[in-house]
């Protein structure tokens, strides 16, 4: 029963998730600590940082921990990951049918421009959610936070960020 569970809450994180892996970092903590308790916030925001750190798209990678964590087997991972990857292909295999058709048309390019202020609105939330004390544990922490994001906002290369921010915490901790 956890196993479709996870698959169905996973599922309805890729069909409602609109805005890329950011954009559903807080759906994504809403459902699997909040709703379900199938890990801790702590455990949410290691996985988020591993999500990031590891190639590929932040919501699948982050969605295959969490199955794993959940279930302790390769098979909620693999059910998760389906879960949230199933109902991106689905939209984009109707899309593509149509897209010829309809990207011209203005009401189209109306609703892509009017969903741009509510991408950025749900990659704030995810931002905002992820500074808590279970993340920010000491003065230290702080800084390196503050010194990458500073360095981001100057356009530093974001794998040097990642790699020194992850020996800076190394060091620290």
């Amino acid at each position: 029963m956890l196993y479709l569970q996870l698959f169905l809450t996973f599922f309805k994180i890729g069909v409602f998730g609109f805005g890329g892996g950011y954009a559903m970092i807080s759906l994504i903590q809403a459902e699997v600590v909040t709703e379900h308790g199938w890990i801790t916030a702590s455990q949410f925001a290691d996985i988020i940082a591993i999500s990031q750190m590891t190639p590929g798209p932040i919501a699948i990678n982050s969605a295959t921990y969490i199955g794993y964590t959940a279930t302790g087997s390769v098979w909620g991972s693999a059910l998760a990951t389906l879960g949230v990857c199933a109902p991106s292909l689905i939209i984009m295999l109707i899309a593509s049918r149509f897209y010829l058709k309809m990207k011209d048309n203005p009401y189209v390019a109306q609703v892509m421009k009017a969903l741009r202020p509510v991408v950025i609105g749900l990659i704030l939330s995810a931002a905002l959610m992820l500074l808590t004390p279970d993340n920010f544990i000491d003065w230290k922490s702080y800084v390196i936070f503050g010194l990458v994001l500073v360095a981001a906002i100057r356009k530093v290369n974001p794998i040097l960020l990642i790699v020194l921010a992850g020996l800076a915490g190394y060091l620290f901790y």
